[in-house]
């Protein structure tokens, strides 16, 4: 039987998402991953849950390491992975509330060696094209349950990824728009190359919140995120519930 793994923030952290769960703690060749794997069964299915920034958001997002968490995944025998993650929208048929399945991403960021399991070379950024580094199978299937739920998602997304923090500036979202990104966000362009380099099919769920705010006189305050954060925290929860038996 298949093993699932999910990543996400500590929305999934729901102590009734799980049947029978147990907490993992493994070391990587990064040191601790970014918390404690939590494994058990949802639909009978073998799932493991990591939280990428720890239960409550104990680790700010610069201490994360995408690698040790695919790799940890991957370690405990996942093998397919699930991802969500809190975006914000570049274009305005993409609302605050709703859910994005990106399909392909924008690397802008360092160049790198010839693995992106090593270190960044310390050059300057570049703007590198990547295309469709998602599974599409497990793209169609969550869009699939998506429409049997009746949640407002978008089928296509292009993620912009950039280093450091995600708050990007008005301008510098004028320029991502040009390129042709939809949404803004590091975790899932990065998760899906280690996925790739190391062969688990991976696919995500990006939860829109309006934080890089393209609308001139929008005002989004970090109260209004939270809330907005939450209430997509509740249909990822229930998307991938559904989605999980149909590949176990």
């Amino acid at each position: 039987m298949n093993k699932i793994g999910i990543i996400g923030g500590s929305g999934l952290d729901d102590p009734s998402l799980f049947e029978d769960p147990r907490d993992i703690d493994m070391d990587t060749p990064w040191g601790k991953p970014s918390c404690t794997l939590r494994e058990g069964l949802i639909g009978g299915v073998p799932v493991v849950l990591m939280a990428r920034h720890g239960r409550e958001h104990t680790i700010p997002p610069t201490q994360v390491n995408y690698r040790a968490n695919i790799w940890a995944l991957k370690q405990v025998g996942c093998t397919h992975i699930l991802a969500s993650t809190a975006v914000g929208s570049l274009r305005e048929e993409i609302g605050r509330g709703d859910l994005v399945l990106p399909d392909q991403f924008i690397d802008f960021t360092r160049s790198r060696k010839l693995s992106y399991f090593e270190e960044f070379q310390p050059h300057a950024p570049v703007h590198t094209a990547m295309a469709e580094p998602f599974d599409a199978s497990l793209r169609a299937i969550m869009k699939e349950e998506l429409e049997g739920m009746g949640v407002r998602f978008h089928e296509k997304g292009t993620v912009v990824t950039i280093e450091g923090p995600r708050f990007s500036t008005r301008a510098e979202s004028r320029m991502f728009r040009s390129w042709g990104a939809d949404i803004i966000n590091m975790s899932i362009a990065t998760e899906a190359i280690m996925a790739n380099e190391q062969g688990v099919p991976y696919a995500a769920v990006a939860m829109s919140t309006d934080y890089d705010s393209w609308k001139e006189d929008d005002v989004v305050t970090w109260e209004a995120i939270l809330a907005v954060a939450q209430a997509n925290a509740e249909k990822v929860l229930t998307l991938f519930k559904r989605v999980i038996p149909r590949l176990g």
